[in-house]
Formats: C-alpha cells, sequence, structure tokens
C-alpha cells in the first residue's frame, strides 16, 4: 500500500472535510431522482441518514505519505447492528486499495467488537460503491430501518462474520 490508515476522532478536520465532500457528491448523484419528494421528505431523509457522534465506535482515514486524506469511513452502532458509514475515496485516490483497506479496516474492528455482521445502506447511483461492496463479500439483505419509509428503494448489504 502506498497510503496509511490512521483511526481518527469524529471530529477531526480531515474526516468532517471528506464527508463534505460527500455529500456534495451524493447531492449531485440523487437531486433528480429525488427532485418530486413530498414536502417534508428530505428532513425525513437527513434524520435517516444522520450519523450521532454517540453512535459512532470508529472513524478511520487513509493517508498518502505526505498526510493528505485519501479516504475516510465510519463505523457506528445502530442498535444491536454494526454498520458500515460515510465510505468517500477521492478522485484522485481511486483504483489504489484505499476503499477496500477502509472497508476492511471498519469490518475487523467490528469483529473485534463481537458483531457477527457488518451491514451497510447504498443506492442505485453508486455503481463504483455497490462494485466494492461485492469484492468485499458484501451480500444483499432487505432495506433495514432507519432507511424504510424515507429511502425504500435502498440497496443494502451485510457481511456476516
Amino acid at each position: 500500500m502506498d497510503f496509511t490508515l490512521e483511526r481518527v476522532e469524529v471530529d477531526d478536520p480531515r474526516a468532517v472535510a471528506l464527508r463534505g465532500i460527500l455529500d456534495l457528491d451524493l447531492d449531485d448523484r440523487y437531486r433528480d431522482a429525488d427532485a418530486d419528494d413530498p414536502p417534508g421528505m428530505a428532513e425525513e431523509r437527513a434524520e435517516a441518514l444522520a450519523v450521532h457522534e454517540d453512535q459512532v465506535v470508529a472513524t478511520y482515514l487513509a493517508l498518502d505519505a505526505d498526510g493528505t486524506a485519501l479516504g475516510h469511513v465510519m463505523l457506528r452502532r445502530l442498535g444491536e447492528e454494526w454498520e458500515l458509514k460515510r465510505l468517500i475515496v477521492t478522485a484522485a485516490a481511486r483504483r489504489r486499495g484505499v476503499g477496500r483497506a477502509l472497508t476492511g479496516a471498519v469490518v475487523a474492528r467490528a469483529r473485534e467488537g463481537g458483531a457477527r455482521r457488518v451491514i451497510l445502506q447504498s443506492g442505485r447511483m453508486q455503481p463504483e460503491s455497490l462494485a466494492l461492496y461485492a469484492g468485499a463479500g458484501f451480500t444483499p439483505i432487505p432495506v433495514y430501518e432507519p432507511y424504510i419509509a424515507t429511502m425504500p428503494d435502498s440497496l443494502c448489504f451485510e457481511r456476516v462474520l
């Protein structure tokens, strides 16, 4: 690997910046698909997608040799479940194994914590993410809470540990 993984605090400025980039990217990808939502749906969806700091078990960054943040992922507790959240790999870092390494870090941490599986929610407008998850051993599962009401067409996955 020509990068390192570092566990950081959820409010690390580099992590916050990458989550901002992810938000912009997802907004671009889904804006047209969400254009006909009923009033209030955007706010409900935002709440379903929100990750509260007290739920976060671990936040990881992939860093280049010069300290540049290349990618980000979080592991959160969602009730009894362990959920992979907010995975992003910067455009400059794609096809270098960053996403695979970040996903592996989350799976390893969940396993250390006694998880029986790791779950995640994604969507059809993220084909590169879907390919990464399939390659990392995640298999489809039904949409789960809190996404059922606001994102019933989500594509959800699990990796059994």
